[in-house]
């Protein structure tokens, strides 16, 4: 409360003012999944007033294909973040760690991904993974996603900043260099660690333009290329509340995933401006 206090009113107003007007779209959205489509097709403002229905929920829940698209979303997301996790770390501990010839231009190459857009490969991206006949499988969906440049840069710098007196009494005791990593740095980084791990599963979840591209079987869709199928066929789905209760369906697990893990994200931001 005293860093509250220290505040000025007119910027608590102002952050009050726009944390509002970004929660606007979320609870449009949330009204309208509890409207039938009757209603709003006759009265646009009728979302404003009673009554509301669960009619669009009930629908959702009894559709088996919404569960085997959010089912693709989780196996894609979590095998995602896995993923990246692992050879970020790999990557991260290699460059802040250990010598070898050409470390700091392949530190670069590197981060020189950052810097090309995913419309760029798209072509290219397709038809490697046309060559190996890989479209329309988990493998397809998650590969992309693994070459992360900013997940080594981020693990790069926290094993950095890692004091190197630590290894050397490692080495003393005896320990090899995976046992330094394993057991004595890793944990160090679990802060970097979850911050790429929560922001990785976001980007993958609501990823839309490779799944959209990959994915061509109806069955191996994601919740985002699921959703959008559907509103292309509007006339032939449940109508507009039907559609929200989808979007607000979707954005749950995110909301999940945050609450949890949202105190890592504090102590890597804290993390990272001490340094």
């Amino acid at each position: 409360m005293r860093g509250v206090g220290r505040i000025h009113p007119v910027a608590l107003v102002l952050v009050c003012a726009a944390a509002v007007l970004m929660m606007l779209p979320l609870v449009w959205v949330l009204a309208l999944s509890f409207k039938a489509n009757a209603a709003l097709m006759s009265d646009a403002n009728s979302v404003f007033h009673a009554p509301y229905t669960l009619e669009n929920y009930r629908t959702l829940l009894g559709d088996g294909q919404v569960f085997r698209w959010i089912g693709n979303s989780l196996i894609v997301s979590l095998g995602m973040t896995a993923g990246v996790l692992v050879l970020a770390s790999l990557a991260g501990y290699g460059f802040a760690r250990l010598e070898f010839p050409g470390r700091n231009i392949l530190f670069v190459i590197v981060l020189l991904g950052l810097a090309v857009p995913e419309q760029a490969v798209i072509i290219a991206r397709h038809q490697l993974f046309s060559a190996a006949a890989l479209h329309n499988t988990y493998a397809a969906l998650m590969l992309p996603g693994m070459a992360a440049p900013f997940g080594v840069f981020l693990m790069t710098q926290y094993f950095r900043a890692i004091p190197r007196d630590i290894d050397e009494a490692a080495l003393l005791d005896g320990a090899s260099r995976f046992t330094i990593f394993w057991k004595v740095l890793l944990p160090l980084t679990i802060p970097a660690q979850a911050t790429l791990g929560i922001f990785t599963f976001l980007s993958a979840w609501n990823d839309y333009w490779w799944p959209l591209i990959s994915a061509t079987n109806k069955d191996m869709f994601t919740l985002t290329v699921g959703i959008a199928s559907s509103q292309m066929n509007f006339a032939q789905t449940e109508g507009l509340g039907f559609l929200m209760a989808q979007a607000v369906f979707a954005g749950l697990p995110i909301l999940i995933v945050y609450l949890f893990f949202q105190k890592y994200i504090v102590q890597a931001v804290a993390g990272a401006a001490g340094r």
